[in-house]
This record gives C-alpha cells, sequence and structure tokens, in this order.
C-alpha cells in the first residue's frame, strides 16, 4: 500500500495524550473536590450533613471531567474547559460564604 497513512507515533502524538491523561486525573480531581465543597455551602441543611451528598455527586462529576478531557478537539481545548469549570465551582463556593 504505497498511499496508506501511517499512524501518527512521535513526540507530538504522546505530548497529546500526557497533557490529556493530566487534564483527566488532576483537572478532575481538582473540578470535582471544588464542586463538592462549593455544593456543600449551597445546600439547604446543616453543613455537616451537607457533606455526604455533595462528595456522593462530585464522584459523578470527576469521571465525566475525565471523559471530556479526552472527548475534546483539543488538548488546549480540554484544559480550557478544566480550569473553567475549576475557577466556575471556586467562584460559586467563595459566593456562597465561609462554612459554619
Amino acid at each position: 500500500m504505497a498511499g496508506a497513512a501511517r499512524p501518527r507515533v512521535g513526540w507530538r502524538s504522546r505530548d497529546n495524550v500526557a497533557a490529556r491523561a493530566a487534564a483527566g486525573t488532576v483537572g478532575a480531581y481538582a473540578v470535582a473536590a471544588l464542586f463538592a465543597a462549593a455544593l456543600a455551602r449551597m445546600l439547604p441543611m446543616p453543613k455537616v450533613e451537607a457533606i455526604m451528598p455533595a462528595t456522593l455527586l462530585a464522584f459523578l462529576v470527576g469521571p465525566a471531567v475525565t471523559l471530556w478531557a479526552f472527548l475534546a478537539r483539543g488538548p488546549w481545548r480540554a484544559w480550557a474547559g478544566v480550569i473553567l469549570l475549576a475557577a466556575l465551582f471556586a467562584a460559586i463556593g467563595w459566593l456562597a460564604g465561609a462554612p459554619a
């Protein structure tokens, strides 16, 4: 096959996967932690009791962010989405006020 395209293996491809893996692990952990903190501060119940449902829902947010990091068009978009979500949840948590 003279005109068959060869699979891309090299540093560019490896950097792409490494950037997405970092966004999907470190970034997803940060987003899930900030989501749990923001939600625990916003739930209308005692703060000690609000931690459990917020943490359980954060266990769904983490894998969703990881999936999105690998489905994004490029590694820069994956990181941009992770940073945007982290900033959003940090702002919501900060605006919700100090924990009781």
